[in-house]
């Protein structure tokens, strides 16, 4: 064991149980959002993060002005977060800082001086912080805050009376000094525009400053091959290497919606790397999130690192994008902003939002009848009616289908996600599933991190004979991008792939886990139901076309085979083999009805 002096954060949420007890999932959806910052903040300001029990935080630092700036700055961006929410689901943290003699025991610290930061905690508002006396001591004319007495508490278990602050957050801030005329304001593009800024070497390690500029730079080539973004250049963004920076200034300078940032820590031979997207405007933060990893490799840790902020900002920008235009009067859309209110519409992959989506994208290309990814989506949403219409209306939606394809192809060849949309309707709706194919694999060509274009050729390959490499490509597509709410798509190439590989107990927990993903999304019932035939439980297999009549009214077994009637003969009638072999459907395959 070993005794130091250490600067003590405790912190906890107000009022957990209670949040928990209304709704389970959004507590814990939000309180792991706020320990990001949480953590990533503890980092930037050279702390330590000791332990978490339930909803608490510890923490250390070796200098007592670090620990409250670390506090304060945890107050104000868990502030930010919490603006858009509902008073009643606000989730605020109390936090209590102690500077005082600890015992250390491998990575726990115990004594007093934990005991005294925990205790000052629950003397803190929600929201707000609470010092001992010697902390006040050591700040008071270091920090420009301000501080109220709350004279001597007595606190549980500890024998001796302790003077307490309160720090108060709400006060104004200090005049600024007289500056130059700012630059004008650039004007902002009208698709999401993004700069990724230096990330600050927390060390001074020299070998790190070239691991984080490269880094940065990996991060700003790999976004720049999403055609739907807007991104800085290395050259404009490296302009603030080494400076105190304000965000909205650089947003404004730099004209862009979004700007992501972050810090480098090494310690030994081990790096922890921390990220955040912010929006200029608001100052909110989108994402947050922190990698560690081992510096023996410094390539694949920095790939890695790529890969997971770009697959992690992708949703986040979308998502941040669509609520911003939802907010805009339907008077100003513009072509764009139509694209943008279509999108989950698609994303949904169901009947019931298709023709909302459908709508949408017409008045896009109303207004731009060249916009090559409305044509893509828009050939999307007619191959999802496709999907199980019967009869001329299933001729006229392949037709369609195939119209806007072409024409995306034409006007955005060099666009990996408009190859991906029209490649997979081209393949699925099986008018062209060469040139399908061929485009799939151009778009992860021109783009490896786009997910959605992994997930799509991970159905392909699973349906053309390639189960292996279809898994492969669809466990990239999810550790790419986790959060992805097409995510179900890749979880639908493993069910498809693991059926073909006659592996169907791994089928099925795929199968479950693409319903969870997606519950409206009528494949990945139907692909439960044969997966289920496959291992010989049938009762759960017409559990799930039971749900699959929810997803589609007037559903009956007997339409089963035109679901898959889409795909190549080989999938397909293994497909209805299995449902045969059960006696679920008929004992032969009538798809006339439906070609």
């Amino acid at each position: 064991m070993e005794r130091k002096l250490a600067a003590i954060l405790c912190a906890d949420v107000h009022g957990y149980s209670r949040l928990m007890g209304e709704d389970e999932e959004a507590t814990i959806r939000t309180f792991s959002g706020h320990r990001a910052i949480i953590d990533r903040l503890i980092d930037e300001h050279r702390g330590r993060f000791v332990n978490s029990a339930g909803d608490s935080v510890l923490a250390e630092f070796a200098s007592v002005v670090n620990a409250v700036e670390c506090a304060v700055e945890i107050q104000r961006a868990l502030k930010a977060e919490n603006a858009a929410v509902p008073d009643e689901r606000r989730m605020e943290f109390r936090i209590g800082v102690n500077l005082g003699d600890v015992v250390a025991e491998g990575e726990q610290i115990y004594g007093d001086g934990v005991n005294v930061a925990a205790r000052l905690e629950s003397l803190a508002e929600p929201g707000g912080i609470c010092i001992s006396g010697t902390v006040h001591e050591q700040v008071r004319y270091k920090l420009a805050l301000t501080y109220e007495d709350i004279g001597e508490q007595r606190l549980k278990n500890i024998a001796r009376p302790v003077r307490a602050y309160s720090i108060a957050l709400h006060g104004a801030a200090a005049p600024a000094a007289a500056a130059s005329p700012a630059p004008p304001t650039l004007a902002l593009p009208a698709k999401p525009s993004i700069a990724v800024l230096p990330f600050n070497n927390l060390s001074g390690d020299l070998e790190q400053e070239y691991f984080a500029d490269g880094m940065v730079e990996d991060i700003i080539t790999a976004l720049s091959r999403f055609k739907e973004l807007f991104v800085i250049a290395r050259n404009s963004s490296f302009v603030y290497k080494g400076k105190a920076v304000d965000i909205q200034q650089v947003a404004r300078e730099l004209g862009v919606h979004y700007v992501l940032e972050g810090s480098v820590r090494k310690s030994g031979n081990r790096v922890r790397i921390t990220g955040q997207l912010i929006d200029a405007a608001t100052r909110a933060h989108l994402w947050a999130d922190r990698f560690d990893g081992s510096f023996e490799d410094v390539f694949e840790l920095q790939d890695s690192v790529t890969e997971s902020v770009v697959g992690a900002l992708l949703p986040s920008l979308n998502k941040a994008e669509v609520e911003r235009v939802r907010r805009k009067p339907p008077a100003n859309l513009d072509a764009y902003d139509y694209v943008l209110r279509a999108l989950p519409h698609v994303l949904a992959n169901t009947p019931a939002e298709v023709g909302e989506a459908i709508g949408l994208l017409r008045e896009a290309l109303r207004l731009d009848p060249a916009y090559a990814y409305a044509h893509s989506l828009l050939c999307i949403a007619f191959a999802q009616i496709y999907r199980s219409a019967r009869g001329q209306e299933r001729t006229e939606m392949q037709q369609a289908a195939e119209e806007h394809a072409r024409r995306a192809l034409v006007l955005g060849g060099d666009d990996a996600a408009v190859l991906t949309y029209a490649g997979w309707v081209l393949l699925i709706t099986g008018v062209d599933v060469a040139g399908g194919r061929a485009a799939l694999d151009t778009a992860t060509r021109l783009n490896p991190n786009l997910a959605i274009a992994l997930a799509y050729r991970s159905i392909a390959l699973a349906l053309t004979g390639q189960p292996q490499v279809a898994i492969e490509d669809a466990t990239k597509a999810l550790r790419l991008s986790p959060i992805d709410p097409s995510g179900y798509l890749a979880v639908g190439g493993t069910v498809i792939a693991r059926i073909v590989l006659d592996q169907y107990d791994e089928a099925a927990i795929a199968a479950r886990k693409a319903i969870q993903m997606n519950p409206r999304f009528p494949m990945a019932y139907a692909w439960a139901i044969v997966t289920e035939c496959g291992r010989g439980d049938l009762e759960q297999a017409e559990l799930w076309l039971q749900q699959l009549a929810e997803v589609l009214p007037g559903f009956t077994r007997q339409d089963l085979p035109s679901l898959f009637s889409m795909f190549p003969p080989p999938v397909r009638n293994k497909a209805l083999d299995l449902m045969r072999g059960r006696g679920l459907i008929g004992g032969h395959d009538d798809t006339s009805k439906t070609s």
